[in-house]
């Protein structure tokens, strides 16, 4: 079994290279990413449902620009020549723009004053080829800049999905599904403005009033430096309006995420909320958040709203200080009135942009809280980003030793206490033991999802905590109690694990798990789509599948956690024969509940307080009368009393039974 598949003629080492492929480090947490590595907390100690206080990443009161100005330059370095160019057709697009009310001074002191009409055809020919010029500048920037917006959108949600694929699982026991959902699909919508309509609203804007100022100084020294002192105070409340609205979009895209994640669960458990007549308090529930989601904007309306107040009071009196000292300087001769027309369309171009500002800044601050929130994200170490694993595996033996291993999820919490034992290829290794003795802890552990706090767990000799983690989960194969399956066909589902698999390979597993029998009875066989978590088919079809996908996967280590649990007794007797061809020559451990599965392993081991009490086979522990006799026979005794009345058979005799 060292060096050949038992399903197709390729070495185990190229299996392993084709798998390293496609089966890549971040899939196995997609298999169900706590269901190994739940630290047992007791519901008190669990983060409550309600979507105040919700489990999250650490947010602060506003975006941390250290880490959000480089950020912005690390997406804007690749694009710097399309951003050059977009400045160049901006400055265009805006100086074309003042050809028009530049126009007006001389329309209405030469051609209608004086009577020059032959200036007039030259004046409208200039405006007309501005007006054009303006327009397919106008229509190239926002095909340039818009659609590169879309695609920074997108690049960024790449990003941040492969980054949260490779975060260890203590991060997803730590943050919710439905929270990392909105940190990956909403956080980043507002980017598009930072390479978009918004920064050319922005510096289009910018470039506007810089160029109508130094025309209006040209026109008029005084009441251009009179109107800019009051836009100069303007500005100045702009920016504390803004400071304040920084943490309000910090906290909305926060108190989305809290909504959105709560949502997602309530969906996904709506057989549970039905099955407790629960629907009234989910939806009070997600009242509550929906509230907080709408005072918060509230309180951001509230502040554009008191910013437009400002604008609009400047406008006026900027409006009433140019009517006064205008016609002051056209009654003493020191302006025409083309002149003032003029003055008075360029303090327009000027002052629109700085009054856009208000809308334009608030949705730019709330990119700058997107773009933070995600950057956070990003700077989250990966598995394989820890300093000590340098360590490529090939292919394994399967040899897994725990040497004097401890570990704890809180400092504080210890779960495991100096654990050692022993597994060997071809020997399967049951771990039993009551609720929160460390089993599942222990499994976490060989699958790479948490590091020992002190000791080593070794494989083949090698230290687990020194490895490449993709080079050795790609020879891990996982069947759950809780099955997990993707919303694809059946087929998808079983080449999850190995994606290049034969047609020959695909049907040979699928016969070893039985898979066939019920799969081919549907009217389109393998394409048939299992739905979401595989609610169309039943618990022990599903059951099935996942068996499939650990037989095609050609696993050297071999992890089951109660494989034959959702099966009835014919069908586990069948399948039980297809996991023991599975096991042979591989590294098996069995998380075993029933008692009985796993009276022939070759070593079980009694987990209690996260300690080993006893370890032997079925035979000498039960002999031994310690705690496996003491569970075996109680469950035992249990499974005798399943079918009397209730009230019947409380009490079981403590007797010794039949060694089967």
């Amino acid at each position: 079994m060292e060096g050949h598949c038992h399903l197709c003629d390729d070495t185990t080492a190229t299996r392993a290279s084709k798998r390293g492929q496609a089966y890549t480090a971040n899939r196995m947490p997609a298999i169900g990413p706590s269901s190994f590595g739940a630290p047992g907390m007791k519901a008190a100690d669990r983060p409550s449902r309600s979507t105040r206080g919700s489990s999250d990443l650490p947010a602060q009161q506003k975006p941390n620009l250290n880490r959000v100005l480089p950020e912005m330059w690390k997406l804007m370095k690749p694009r710097w020549l399309l951003l050059c160019g977009s400045f160049l057709l901006m400055v265009i697009n805006r100086a074309s723009g003042l050809i028009l009310p530049a126009s007006t001074r001389y329309l209405i002191d030469n051609v209608m004053a004086k009577h020059m009409m032959g200036q007039l055809p030259l004046i409208i020919g200039i405006v007309v080829a501005a007006t054009i010029l303006q327009g397919i500048t106008s229509f190239t920037l926002t095909q340039l800049l818009s659609k590169e917006g879309q695609r920074l959108i997108a690049e960024l949600r790449i990003r941040a999905q492969r980054h949260i694929g490779m975060l260890p699982v203590a991060f997803y026991d730590e943050n919710r599904t439905g929270t990392l959902v909105a940190r990956i699909m909403t956080d980043v919508e507002g980017i598009r403005n930072l390479i978009g309509t918004g920064i050319i609203d922005f510096i289009g804007g910018l470039l506007t009033a810089v160029f109508a100022f130094g025309y209006l100084i040209h026109l008029s020294v005084q009441m251009t430096l009179t109107t800019f002192a009051i836009l100069v105070v303007f500005g100045l409340i702009l920016q504390r309006a803004f400071r304040t609205l920084r943490p309000i979009f910090r906290a909305r895209s926060k108190i989305n995420s809290e909504v959105t994640g709560r949502l997602t669960e309530s969906l996904g458990g709506v057989r549970i909320i039905k099955g407790y007549h629960a629907e009234e308090s989910e939806a009070h529930v997600f009242a509550q958040g929906v509230q907080r989601l709408l005072d918060n904007v509230i309180s951001s309306l509230t502040a554009q709203s008191v910013m437009s107040l400002a604008s609009t009071v400047v406008l006026g009196v900027v409006g009433a200080l140019v009517m006064y000292l205008g016609a002051h300087q056209v009654v003493a001769g020191r302006l025409t009135t083309g002149g003032y027309v003029t003055y008075v369309m360029f303090l327009a171009f000027m002052i629109a942009p700085i009054v856009q500002l208000v809308s334009i800044g608030t949705q730019l601050t709330e990119a700058a809280a997107g773009l933070d929130r995600t950057a956070e994200l990003l700077a989250e170490q990966t598995e394989d980003a820890e300093p000590g694993r340098t360590q490529e595996l090939g292919t394994i033996k399967g040899d897994v030793v725990f040497r004097d291993v401890t570990f704890a999820y809180d400092e504080d919490k210890e779960v495991l206490h100096g654990v050692s034992f022993e597994s060997h290829p071809g020997k399967v290794t049951a771990l039993v033991g009551s609720s929160g003795s460390g089993k599942s802890t222990i499994i976490s552990l060989i699958c790479a999802f948490h590091t020992s706090t002190t000791g080593q767990v070794l494989v083949d000799g090698v230290d687990l905590a020194t490895v490449k983690l993709a080079s050795y989960r790609s020879q891990l194969g996982v069947v759950l109690q809780e099955t997990f399956l993707f919303d694809g066909t059946i087929r998808e589902n079983i080449l999850f694990s190995y994606p290049s698999a034969t047609e020959e390979q695909f049907e040979e597993a699928c016969r070893i798990a039985r898979v066939d029998e019920f799969a081919e009875r549907f009217p389109e066989g393998y394409e048939t789509i299992v739905g979401e978590r595989g609610v169309k088919l039943s618990g022990g079809q599903r059951q099935r599948l996942s068996i499939a996908r650990a037989i095609l996967a050609d696993p050297r280590i071999l992890i089951l956690d109660e494989a034959t649990s959702s099966l009835d007794s014919e069908s586990e007797q069948m399948i039980q024969q297809g996991l023991n061809h599975l096991m042979q020559g591989r590294t098996t451990f069995v998380i075993a509940h029933r008692l009985s599965t796993i009276r022939r392993a070759d070593q079980i081991l009694v987990i209690e307080a996260g300690n080993i009490l006893e370890r032997g086979t079925h035979e000498s522990l039960y002999a031994l009368g310690g705690r496996y006799h003491d569970l075996y026979t109680r469950q035992h005794g249990l499974e005798a009393n399943l079918f009397l009345a209730p009230g019947e058979g409380d009490r079981v005799e403590e007797t010794e039974t039949t060694k089967v």
